[in-house]
Order: C-alpha cells, then structure tokens, then sequence
C-alpha cells in the first residue's frame, strides 16, 4: 500500500523522551500490559527514528498529540506540553503536525492557550479526550474551546465511544455516545469535529452523525483494521469516502500493521486515496501533495 499512497496518520500519540514527558507509570502500564504495545515505543523513542518507523510504514506526515488527558490539578493526569510538540514540529514540519490537547479545566486560559498554539506554534487542529474529565462532550464548559476552533478555523477530534480501563486508582466512565457530537453540530454547524477511535462499539452510531452533518468526520485509530465491521468498511470506499481520516493511535496500533491490514480490505485505489491521505490534507488544508489514483472500473 506505501506504494500506492504515502499515508497521513492524523492520531498519533509520539512519546517524548527525556524528562516531563508525561508519561505516568499507569499510563506506562497501560499501554505496555493493557494494549500490549512494545515498550521500545515508549523508551528512548527520538524524533529521528520515529521517522524512521514512519518511512518503514508507509507513512509520510503525522499529527503530534500535545495530550492533556485529565485536568492539570489531578495527579493522575498526563500531559504533554505544547511546547514539546511545537519543537519537534518546527525541526520537521514536512513531516509532524501538531495537535493541542484541551484541558476545559483551565477555563479561559486554555482558550488562550489554544489560541497560541495555533497563531504562534503553528499547531493545525485541536484534540479533546473527554471521559478524562468526566462530561460528555456537549456539555457546556467545552463550548468556548468550540467557539474558539470556529473562530480559528481549526477542526477538533475528540475520543467517540468506549473508555477502556486505564488504572485501578481512577477508573473512567464512557461519557461520549456519538450522538453527543449530534448536538456540538447543531450548535456549532462551522465547527470541524472528528470523532475519532471510529465510534466503537456504536460505530453505526457515529457514521449515521457523519452522515447527517457536513462537518462531522471519522477517526479509523485505535482498533486493527481487521476488526472493523463491514458496515465501516462499506461506508469508507462508497457514501462516507469523503469523510473518514486514516489514524493510528500511536503506539495503541502498530501503522505498518494498520496499513498491511487495510491493503486486504475491499476498498477501491480512489476510495483509498482519499482514506490514507486526501481527506486530511483537506480537511486540516496541509501544504501536501494530494494522491491522484485512477479510477478502477
């Protein structure tokens, strides 16, 4: 498939290494033993070599979370900075993107924030994790993170359906039903929203909210490409090709895994094209090369 089309993954999670990291010793755990990722992926992990892993993938551009999962006053919260991200993306820019991560928490300074990541950092689009603060995401104190993305013209994705188990010491209800992103559309019909980790298990739930509304889309990440029902599959190469983003999870799926496994699903090279590569670079207007790939009878 990297033959065809170089990939664009649009949910990466990269670890950065060195000190303030934020990766906490659950999150290390969870990811390591819960996911079963291999923990060279999270140690001593430098920008170069995940360039490298990229290019042995298939993959030529991704997008740096700059992860706030959790409010900043709660010790079991990760995060990793703007900054961290903005570094490696200015050394790199033909390769990262960056991601800020919103903590509703912070109130209008967030939003302040958010402002500068974009304006100053150059960071492309904005990223929710909304079980990590225990409130459906349209509830109002996300709102003017909403108003915010309107006004910078950056899309949002956010974590749509089911939150598995991180720790013992704080588990985390499923608060984000794709149809919450429903009522986010309705109230803000601008606002670029991607429901990423494909919705499960209401994956049916999160195509037909995709399909309602002209500015909602689809994150594939977080589940191997073999697992997804036919239904999503169907909805990638006919009605919905405009409106899935290809997208790993870094490190939860391997990207030469996901891309290995996609080559054997029944989608069309042109329905391809625009999954692995062309949807993002429209929807978050990157300075890339789009794919162009004949039709297939």
């Amino acid at each position: 498939m990297s033959d065809l089309v170089r990939a664009i993954d649009t949910v990466c999670n990269f670890e950065f290494p060195g000190e303030g990291a934020g990766r906490t010793g659950w999150a290390h755990q969870f990811i390591t033993e819960k996911i079963g990722a291999d923990p060279r992926l999270i140690e001593d992990f430098t920008p170069e070599n995940f360039i490298d892993y990229l290019d042995d993938a298939g993959v030529e551009h991704a997008f740096l979370i700059a992860v706030r999962a959790g409010s900043y006053l709660n010790t079991l919260s990760r995060e990793v900075t703007y900054e961290q991200v903005a570094k490696v993306v200015q050394a790199h820019p033909t390769r990262f993107s960056g991601l800020a991560g919103i903590d509703p928490t912070r109130g209008m300074r967030g939003v302040r924030e958010l402002e500068v990541a974009v304006k100053e950092h150059g960071f492309v689009g904005a990223h929710l994790y909304p079980h990590w603060f225990e409130e459906s995401p349209d509830a109002a104190r996300y709102y003017p993170y909403y108003a915010k993305c309107v006004e910078l013209d950056i899309p949002i994705q956010m974590q749509v359906g089911h939150c598995l188990r991180y720790s013992a010491e704080r588990p985390l209800a499923s608060v984000t039903r794709p149809m919450a992103l429903d009522r986010i559309a309705c109230d803000f019909p601008e606002l670029k929203l991607v429901g990423i980790h494909i919705g499960w298990p209401w994956t049916e739930e999160m195509i037909a909210v995709a399909y309602k509304h002209p500015n909602v889309y689809i994150g594939s990440d977080a589940y191997g490409p073999k697992h997804w029902s036919k239904e999503f599959v169907h909805y990638i190469d006919s009605w919905g090709q405009d409106k899935v983003l290809f997208g790993t999870d870094f490190p939860v799926i391997n990207p030469e895994r996901a891309l290995r496994e996609i080559a054997e699903l029944p989608i069309r090279s042109t329905s391809m094209a625009k999954f692995l590569r062309n949807n993002a670079i429209d929807l978050y207007n990157l300075p890339l090369e789009r794919a162009v790939v004949e039709a297939q009878q």
